[in-house]
Parts: C-alpha cells; sequence; structure tokens
C-alpha cells in the first residue's frame, strides 16, 4: 500500500498539532472570557445572590409571610364592608385569597384610579345642572298611581334618579333592523334643527353610508349635527382620525373615552347607548346599532334578530338630556335649554317635509340611563320589579345571560310562583365565553320552571322584556354585568301602551324558530363548554 504521508515534512506536523492547540486554547478563552462567559457568570452570580440572600433572610421568613398575609386580610376586609353587590365583593374576595398580594394591589388599583373618580365627579356635577330641566309632572304619577300603585312607585323611585315619567308619547316598536333603518332615514330626512347620535358601534358600510348622506345634506341645510360614538370603535372600526374627517363636513364629533396605549379600569366603562334625537321631538333608541350586520347586509353569526324603538313626543326630552351630559363631559359650555324646546319652523317649501305633530297618546313611558358611578342599579331594579309584580307572563330576549344572585333568584322565584317565564337567547354566539356562562346557568333556572330558548336561525341582540300585555322594556341594557354594572346604558320603560302588543307579537312570532332547551341539552352540552362556564363564573362580575 502506497504511504500518503511519505512525502510529508515531519516539521509541517508539528506546526498543525501546534496550531490545533493554540485554537483550542483561543475556543476556551473566548468562551470564559467572551459573551457567553459573561451571561454564564451573571447567572452564576444571581443564584449564589439568591442563595446567600434566602440564608440571610430566613430568620425573618414568618416576618415576611405575616406581613403577605396581613395585607390580603386588609383589603379582604375593605371589599367585605364596601356597600357593593355581593357577586361583585366574591369574585374580588376569591382573588385576594387565591393571590393576596396581586390580587389586592389589583383591587386598590381599580378602586383609586383617578381617572374614573373625576369621570363620576364629573357626572354628579351635571347630573345637579340639569335636575330642573327634567322635572315631573305631580298630575301624571297621579293618574298612574289610580292604574297601578305598585308601577307609580317604580316610577317614583327612577324618577329620585333623575328620570320622570311622561303621557303625550306616541311608541312604534320595530322587530328588526331592517324596519327601524328605514323609518330612522325618514324621520332624518325630517331634521328642521338638530340632530343628536350616541352609538356603541358605528361601522363603515351601507348603513352608515346612507345616514352620513344624509348628515351631511342636513348641515348643508343649516341644521346643527353631532356624532358621538364609544372609544372601541377606534380598535376596530373607524379610524384615529375619522372625528376630524366628520368635522371637514360640518359634523360636530366626539370620542367618548378613546383608547390609548395606557392601562386603566377607565377602559372598563363605555358608552353602550343607542341613541338618536331629531329636533327635540323625535327619539330612537333599542339594540340596533349602526353597522351592516345589524340589517342583514352582512352577516356575521347568521340571522341578526334585533328591536328598537322610535318615540314622538314628551318622552324625547329625557333622550335629549342624556345625550348633552353625556356631550359635555368634557366641557362646561353647553347651554341645554336651547334644545329641549326648539322654536321648530315650517320646512322650506323645496323640501317637502311635514313639521311634527305633538303627540297625544295612551299610557306612560319612562326613558330611563344607568351609568356605572350611580348609587343605585336603576337598569336593574327595573327588570326585578318586572319580574316581581307579574302575573301571568314575562318574556325576555336578550343577548347575553349573565345574572347576578338577585336576578337570579327573581327570574326562578317569578317561575316557581307561576309566572309563564321565557328566556330567548342565541344559538350562534358572538362571544363563546358569554355563551358558556349563559349555559351555566341554564340547569338552576329549568329546574325553576323557566323556559330557555335558543333562536336557531343565527344571534338575537335584542334587549327586550314584556309583561302581561302592559309593561315593556325596549333599550340597550343586557342581562349581564357589564350593562348593569359597568356600561353607560339607555332604555324606555312601557307601561298600557297600545304598541305593548306588537311586542308581544314580536316575541310570539319569533319562538317557533327557536329550539326548547331541554334537561336532555344540558346533560349533553359539551364538557368543554360546562367547565369554562363554571370558570368563568369565578370572575363574570370583573370582566
Amino acid at each position: 500500500m502506497k504511504n500518503h504521508f511519505q512525502n510529508v515534512d515531519l516539521r509541517d506536523i508539528r506546526d498543525l498539532k501546534d496550531a490545533s492547540i493554540n485554537k483550542g486554547k483561543r475556543g476556551i478563552k473566548h468562551i470564559v472570557f467572551g459573551r457567553t462567559g459573561l451571561l454564564l457568570g451573571f447567572i452564576l452570580l444571581q443564584v449564589l445572590l439568591l442563595f446567600v440572600g434566602l440564608n440571610v433572610l430566613a430568620k425573618y421568613v414568618y416576618v415576611f409571610f405575616g406581613s403577605y398575609l396581613a395585607f390580603g386580610l386588609v383589603i379582604l376586609l375593605i371589599i367585605l364592608n364596601r356597600t357593593e353587590n355581593p357577586t361583585f365583593q366574591l369574585a374580588w374576595a376569591s382573588l385576594v385569597l387565591l393571590f393576596p398580594v396581586v390580587g389586592g394591589l389589583m383591587y386598590l388599583y381599580c378602586e383609586l384610579q383617578p381617572g374614573t373618580a373625576l369621570l363620576s365627579a364629573r357626572i354628579a356635577e351635571l347630573d345637579k345642572e340639569t335636575a330642573s330641566m327634567l322635572t315631573q309632572e305631580p298630575e301624571v304619577l297621579t293618574e298612574l298611581g289610580t292604574k297601578d300603585y305598585r308601577m307609580a312607585q317604580l316610577a317614583n323611585y327612577v324618577r329620585k334618579n333623575g328620570y320622570p315619567t311622561y303621557r303625550n308619547t306616541e311608541v312604534n316598536y320595530f322587530p328588526g333592523g331592517e324596519s327601524f333603518f328605514e323609518e330612522l332615514l325618514l324621520q332624518l330626512q325630517k331634521a328642521q334643527k338638530f340632530i343628536f347620535l350616541e352609538y356603541f358601534i358605528i361601522a363603515e358600510g351601507m348603513m352608515w353610508d346612507q345616514v352620513l348622506q344624509i348628515l351631511k345634506q342636513k348641515v348643508e341645510e343649516g341644521v346643527e349635527v353631532r356624532v358621538l360614538y364609544d372609544g372601541t370603535n377606534e380598535l376596530f372600526n373607524l379610524s384615529y382620525q375619522y372625528p376630524n374627517y366628520l368635522c371637514g363636513m360640518g359634523i360636530r364629533c366626539k370620542v367618548f373615552s378613546p383608547v390609548y396605549p395606557i392601562f386603566s379600569t377607565h377602559y372598563n366603562n363605555r358608552d353602550h347607548r343607542k341613541i338618536v334625537v331629531i329636533d327635540g321631538k323625535v327619539a330612537f333608541t333599542g339594540g340596533i346599532n349602526l353597522a351592516d350586520e345589524y340589517i342583514n347586509v352582512k352577516e356575521r353569526f347568521g340571522h341578526w334578530k334585533d328591536a328598537g324603538l322610535m318615540l314622538t313626543g314628551e318622552a324625547v326630552r329625557t333622550f335629549t338630556v342624556m345625550f348633552l351630559k353625556m356631550w359635555d363631559l368634557t366641557e362646561k359650555t353647553e347651554n341645554m335649554a336651547l334644545y329641549l324646546k326648539p322654536d321648530l319652523q315650517p320646512a322650506p317649501e323645496d323640501h317637502a317635509v311635514q313639521p311634527y305633530q305633538e303627540a297625544n297618546a295612551e299610557g306612560f313611558v319612562l326613558p330611563y340611563g344607568e351609568n356605572p358611578f350611580a348609587p343605585d342599579r336603576t337598569a336593574e331594579r327595573v327588570y326585578l320589579e318586572i319580574l316581581n309584580c307579574a302575573t301571568r307572563y314575562v318574556h325576555i330576549m336578550t343577548p347575553y345571560l349573565v345574572p347576578d344572585q338577585e336576578l337570579l333568584q327573581a327570574l326562578c322565584y317569578a317561575a316557581k310562583r307561576g309566572v309563564d317565564v321565557k328566556l330567548i337567547l342565541p344559538h350562534i354566539p358572538d362571544k363563546k365565553y358569554a355563551f358558556a356562562l349563559a349555559h351555566s346557568y341554564y340547569k338552576r333556572l329549568m329546574k325553576a320552571g323557566v323556559r330557555i330558548y335558543e333562536y336557531t336561525p343565527g344571534f338575537v341582540h335584542a334587549k327586550v322584556f314584556v309583561s302581561d300585555d302592559i309593561r315593556a322594556v325596549v333599550g340597550a341594557i343586557n342581562l349581564d354585568f357589564r350593562s348593569l354594572y359597568l356600561h353607560f346604558e339607555c332604555a324606555a320603560l312601557l307601561y298600557g301602551m297600545p304598541e305593548i302588543q306588537a311586542i308581544e307579537d314580536d316575541i310570539r312570532s319569533t319562538l317557533p324558530k327557536c329550539q326548547l332547551v331541554t334537561p336532555f341539552d344540558v346533560r349533553h352540552d359539551k364538557w368543554t363548554r360546562r367547565v369554562v362556564g363554571q370558570l368563568m363564573r369565578l370572575v363574570a362580575p370583573l370582566i
């Protein structure tokens, strides 16, 4: 065999060996004195310091552990002694018991937010300023008392929270976004002095484009137009510069609580209202936002079932004040009285618009709002009173069912004493966690005799109560903690009005499109949904 190394100089072999040794030495130096070595050194130093620190502080472990528990106990006592809903107390108490320091600090952070304190103070100031603008005519409550004394008591309670009861108001109910939208366009065309719009959601599309086209036309005619929408639209629907875009058309625009890259519990309180006020004579409210899914031009969760209300007459006054108070949260220059009794002039001949007529309708209307800083929960109290005074039936449509203990007991008690309690909920949810939460209440409600239906074509977004053919509520208020405790909301309570029958007819015509939930369905619900629902119950008031 030929030797391949026979011509290799032995000095070359020694040089290669020396180079290899030097390279190895350089590699070791690189590891020891390079970036890797420094990182390893810092890690070892931290381990050493941690070891030494633990040994030094070992004798103080009882002090630290005791302080840890004492802090959690103090926060727990503060929570339990607060005059707030027990469900909220339980949620916070559970968090503090599990994580005393973290949970306690979170509670203090939420309670001591300067932004929410300032907002609360400003709302209280506006309530005082507008108290004289929403006075109750004694004759109205007296007449209501002769028809239904308990209803008059509820009206008196709501009046003490700033919202009077009215007569002389016509009401039109819309069982879907399509009919609501059609009437809204007609009424906007009639505006002569001002148009106010306050919405939780405004999204560009066919619905908003047609509304905006009329608003631009009205600005050119000299009508004052204002648009107020919630700041979460900047995350999903409208650009941050959209108010400037509207202002360029002559439309005054504000965003409630714009979302900035700063962590704050203030963002938990959203403007969930849906309000249109035209010339102080006509108002719209309900569950319908200004986006295409609400009129089923765009499909998101199957067919979208919603409901709305149009009011014409004296009760519009409350919606006008509600809008102006929200608008004035950031300024103090508003002369609201100018908009409460507008001097309406006949429309120009070239517009072919009929002036609004004063209403002279049957029954009573009580428009009301809710804000998260009010001492009383007006919205929940209205729902509870309807459940507690019903004698024949209470029929409800709601997209979310996350009741507190008092509302849950009222639903069960009404059913147990023989009242026909029906709930219509979505079959196709928009939020799976909320759907799981709703399902976690099904068993208890059904055991009490409540009948639960799910709207199989899609999603129910209507917020409707109707009872005994004589009482009804239509508005923006869901049966969940967010609407009842955390959001700015609005609705109208109706009593003894012919249109209440139209609301009940809508419920009855919707039921055949629904699936009745049975005990078998509850027992065989998805295990993941059951687990998620039970876990979410623990923190439901806080999300």
